[in-house]
Order: C-alpha cells, then sequence, then structure tokens
C-alpha cells in the first residue's frame, strides 16, 4: 500500500534527501519518494505504519513535520476500516498548515517586519554616530553602515549555521554546487564587518565586498525572476522570509556602496 504526506519545512534538494533517507529506513517502508517542491511524499509499505512512527523517523530534523494528506484520508478510512486509525488520522489533519502560506497571509509589513526593523536600527545607529561627531561625511557613514550590516546579519546566520547552509544551497550559485560555502559565507560576512569597523584596506575591503555579493545577488534574481517560492537566507534559519525584491535590494545596496567608496578611493 502506497500513501501520501504532506511535510512541512523543507526548503530545498538536501532537505528533501535527508527527509527520504530518514523515512526509507523506517522498518515496514519498501519505498519513499519525497518532492520538497510539492512539500509531500509518497510512502509505500508492507502494513500500516503509524504517522506518530514516520513523524518519529524525523526527529534529528525538528524543523520537518509529517502529517497524512488531507484528501488521501478517505481512501485511507476506507481501506484499514480502522478505529485507531480513523481518530490518529483525524487529529492529524489539525497540524499546522505549511509556512508558506501563513506567510501569505500577512501583510507585505508583517512579513518583512524583522528586515525592516534591522535596517532601520543600522541606519539609525550610524547616524547618531555622524551626529556625535558634529560633522556628517557619507563615507565614512557608509563605512559604519556596511560594517553594522555584515555583522548583524552574520549573527542571526550562525545562530544555526547549518540550517542557514541548507536554505543558501536552495538558490544560490554556489552553494548549491558545494554546501560547504553557505558555512564560509556567514564568516565571510563576519569578517567583512570587522574589516569595515578597524578600516582594514579599504580597497581590498571593497573589491571582496563587491564580488561577494555580486555572486550572491545572481542566484537571489533567478530566484525571483522565475517566481520560485522558496526561503530567503538572509536571515539564516530564524525568521521565514520568502524570497523576492527586497533580498535584491539588500544585496544591490552593499553593491552599490562599495562601488562608491571604491571610485572615491581610486
Amino acid at each position: 500500500m502506497t500513501h501520501t504526506y504532506k511535510i512541512t519545512g523543507m526548503t530545498c534538494n538536501s532537505c528533501q534527501a535527508k527527509v527520504q533517507k530518514a523515512l526509507g529506513n523506517v522498518k515496514g517502508v519498501t519505498n519513499a519518494k519525497v518532492d520538497w517542491h510539492k512539500g509531500e511524499a509518497d510512502i509505500t509499505m508492507n502494513n500500516h505504519i503509524s504517522t506518530s512512527v514516520l513523524q518519529e523517523a524525523l526527529k534529528a530534523y525538528p524543523k520537518y513535520k509529517l502529517t497524512e494528506k488531507t484528501d488521501d484520508t478517505s481512501a485511507v478510512l476506507k481501506e484499514e476500516k480502522d478505529p485507531w486509525l480513523k481518530k490518529h488520522i483525524t487529529e492529524s489533519m489539525q497540524v499546522n498548515t505549511p509556512v508558506f502560506e501563513e506567510e501569505e497571509e500577512k501583510s507585505w509589513f508583517q512579513t518583512y517586519k524583522p528586515v525592516l526593523l534591522i535596517f532601520a536600527y543600522i541606519t539609525g545607529i550610524t547616524l547618531f554616530i555622524q551626529y556625535g561627531m558634529g560633522e556628517f561625511m557619507w563615507m565614512e557613514w557608509m563605512n559604519h553602515f556596511m560594517a553594522g550590516f555584515f555583522i548583524t546579519f552574520s549573527f542571526f546566520k550562525l545562530l544555526n549555521l547549518s540550517g542557514f547552509a541548507d536554505s543558501y544551497m536552495s538558490y544560490d550559485i554556489i552553494a548549491r554546487r558545494w554546501r560547504g560555502w553557505g558555512y564560509v559565507y556567514a564568516f565571510v560576512e563576519l569578517g567583512l564587518g570587522v574589516a569595515y569597523i578597524l578600516e582594514f584596506d579599504p580597497i581590498i575591503t571593497n573589491v571582496v565586498t563587491l564580488v561577494v555579493m555580486g555572486l550572491s545577488i545572481i542566484g537571489v534574481l533567478q530566484s525571483v525572476l522565475n517566481k520560485r517560492k522558496i526561503k530567503c537566507a538572509c536571515l539564516g534559519d530564524v525568521f521565514n522570509l520568502p524570497m523576492s525584491t527586497i533580498t535584491i535590494i539588500e544585496d544591490g545596496l552593499m553593491i552599490g556602496m562599495s562601488v562608491i567608496m571604491l571610485l572615491n578611493l581610486i
């Protein structure tokens, strides 16, 4: 018998591979086919295996939630004729809905509130620094802004480095080929933030920023233009932000500032 289940929390091919392997190792499962785009898993089993047992197989990955697919419920009930199973399936149907469906119900401001607040804080603090100096200097302000940007964004990535790497490889052109780039990227951001604070060799710092952010924005543009509904990894695995034009603006802003500072130095 084959049953279809809904699985939330998957954001990339790596997630799909992890879930498929874990479910395929459950005793009694003869085949497990997972599709992260649909958020579904078709599981073939010798005898009925309860949803709780299948979910237990994913305990190493708490972000993945497995539930019975609603439109398969009637077929399962007819086939099994099991009162306990009927009760269990009914309860499982009441579990949370897919993450991105919940996000779509929010307003634009509610969805992007975390990143908007971060930008507001960084902008405000750096402007106050200039005010305290008694003279506003654009180049110095941009230097402080970029330091705050990279340090803050690297902080959220480092809170769950593995989760960030999984999300990042779903769209970044380098991380898709080498998952380890997701781990390196978080520390590159941190290093750039420190470099801007210390004013370490401005030309090298801005060139590295231009290259890193330039490569990063390619994957972002591809995802947005193809209208792929995937999670943006800009704030790591802490906030569930969908990929959109605001991500392009973030990367574009860093590229633009690094270009202006380079032109000013040359």
